[in-house]
């Protein structure tokens, strides 16, 4: 039994490092500029040599793309069918997809994506699906190849063409890339449910056809991108001027995009999984699940029952990574005072306030909104709820002050990328010994928030990765409102303003306007308030 679980392990980790510690040296792109061959007046070229091609005319000029083919570095398509069978299907679904790729290599390009649809698919509720707009768009960012995203910037009506279902590629294209059109295969419903049959690719064809018919008119360059054995082979040769093909040997050298070359900041995403899905990541994933799930129950416990001295080197050798960097000057001020201080912090997980705790070492109190009752009853500090009401609120937290020291998060929500959401301002009328407290978090498997999902999971989400690190720095101290006011020249907004600047400024994040509300209406369709049970 020990040779099993000594050989058991050895295989995961060597999976572990395989798949989550990617190469940081990638081959550099080597454009050239070559026709392939030339027939019926068509030109044929290697693609990316348009991209050396002078702008073109906006009004003037149609592209036609192959969504896998042109835009996706990735060979596979695998990965994304795995994030919608995870993420709208659930663990069973996903494990039943992994276990059926043998039998998808084995089988015909065709009948494989049909079978992939339909396990991903079959029985999934249509209202309830929004990985589509709310997970996917990350990871297909992340695979966009510049080259084409070159291409793209040049101008012109682009037309967006996909043999994967088109509830999975459509907002991306059209939301972050501004595509114009998008043509993929419809899967066919009833009753309010996915049956994981996709319609016939003539259907799609079709309505390929009616877009460059409608938008050809008046067009002098119709330019076509795709692979060689594209589906997409039959309109570019019927409409297009020029045709550029994609080998699959090129996009081995393609770059992926850096986030700041992205057209629209992505700045909400939602689901569960934080690696792309490939079939060896996802192995890996199902591998660690049984274990993950007994270190999970191992740190919280340590978290929740033992002493900050037990808990956090019991933390520390299951693999919890906790950085902090305190500040000096407010240790060396840390006098008695008849109120306590308030911390303010940017959210990152549900965990922010417990792992300031932590790096302190001393007792907090949070202040929290819509937390979960089983959180509420697991939560080693003390918590309160926020009210929605300003003067209810206020008063609340002025007595969690006379009482101690008190915690705040007042984006009012959590946000993955590096971004800060608005701050709300009632923190600031509440004391005059504000601390701004930068945190960040790491995980490689699981991200713990969500904003589909059940929130009562999150803390165990994130604590279930085999490595997750959180990052705390203590700021310099901030006045409160309540020291402006004679001069009547800051108001809350402005301390409020100050407080996520400097925070965004210790960590490099970007500074937004957008709130809680903007992220739950993007990624659940709602505004984010939830029952309290």
């Amino acid at each position: 039994m020990a040779k099993f679980f000594m050989n058991y392990f050895s295989f995961f980790f060597f999976l572990y490092r395989l798949v989550f510690k990617p190469s940081k040296n990638p081959k550099a792109f080597h454009r050239t500029a070559s026709n392939i061959h030339a027939n019926e007046g068509k030109l044929y070229h290697k693609y990316p040599s348009f991209a050396h091609r002078a702008n073109l005319s906006k009004d003037q000029t149609l592209l036609l793309f192959n969504v896998e083919d042109a835009l996706l570095k990735s060979p596979s398509l695998f990965p994304y069918f795995m994030l919608v069978a995870f993420e709208a299907g659930g663990l069973l679904r996903a494990f039943f997809l992994i276990l059926s790729y043998p039998l998808l290599c084995l089988v015909g390009e065709d009948l494989g994506l049909k079978i992939t649809v339909f396990v991903c698919f079959f029985g999934v509720k249509t209202k309830s699906f929004k990985v589509g707009s709310a997970v996917l768009p990350k990871f297909f960012l992340e695979d966009v190849a510049v080259e084409t995203l070159e291409v793209l910037k040049k101008g012109g009506k682009k037309v967006g063409f996909s043999n994967v279902p088109r509830v999975m590629i459509e907002s991306f294209l059209r939301d972050y890339l501004d595509i114009d059109f998008v043509v993929g295969r419809e899967v066919k419903v009833f009753r309010g449910y996915f049956l994981g049959v996709m319609e016939d690719q003539k259907q799609s064809n079709a309505a390929l056809e009616t877009i460059i018919g409608s938008q050809g008119l008046g067009i002098c360059d119709v330019i076509g991108i795709s692979g060689f054995k594209g589906s997409l082979q039959y309109h570019l040769s019927s409409h297009c001027k020029e045709i550029y093909l994609v080998r699959k040997a090129d996009k081995r050298s393609w770059q992926r995009i850096r986030r700041d070359e992205y057209l629209k900041p992505l700045i909400f995403h939602d689901g569960r999984l934080a690696f792309m899905p490939t079939p060896l990541a996802t192995l890996a994933m199902f591998m660690w699940l049984p274990f993950g799930i007994t270190l999970s129950i191992i740190r919280a416990i340590s978290g929740i029952l033992l002493p900050y001295r037990l808990s956090i080197p019991i933390l520390a050798y299951t693999g919890f990574q906790l950085f902090l960097s305190p500040n000096p000057s407010l240790q060396s001020s840390n006098t008695r005072k008849t109120r306590g201080r308030l911390y303010v912090c940017n959210h990152k997980t549900l965990l922010d306030p417990l792992y300031l705790s932590f790096s302190l070492q001393k007792d907090l109190t949070a202040v929290t909104y819509s937390l979960s009752r089983v959180s509420e009853l697991l939560a080693p500090i003390k918590t309160v709820r926020l009210a929605r009401d300003r003067d209810q609120d206020s008063k609340m937290m002025e007595k969690m002050l006379n009482e101690g020291d008190l915690v705040v998060c007042p984006e009012g929500t959590t946000c993955r990328e590096p971004y800060l959401l608005r701050f709300s301002p009632l923190f600031a009328e509440m004391s005059d010994d504000i601390v701004p407290v930068a945190m960040d978090s790491h995980v490689s498997m699981f991200y713990g928030t969500t904003a589909g999902g059940l929130k009562c999971l999150d803390p165990l989400f994130f604590i279930m990765n085999p490595r997750p690190s959180y990052n705390v720095r203590v700021l310099d101290g901030v006045c409160g409102l309540s020291s402006f006011l004679g001069g009547g020249e800051r108001s809350r907004f402005d301390v409020a303003n100050h407080v996520q600047s400097e925070i965004g400024k210790a960590l490099g994040f970007g500074c937004t306007r957008l709130t809680r509300r903007d992220k739950y209406l993007i990624l659940a369709g709602n505004e984010g308030i939830f029952n309290k049970s």
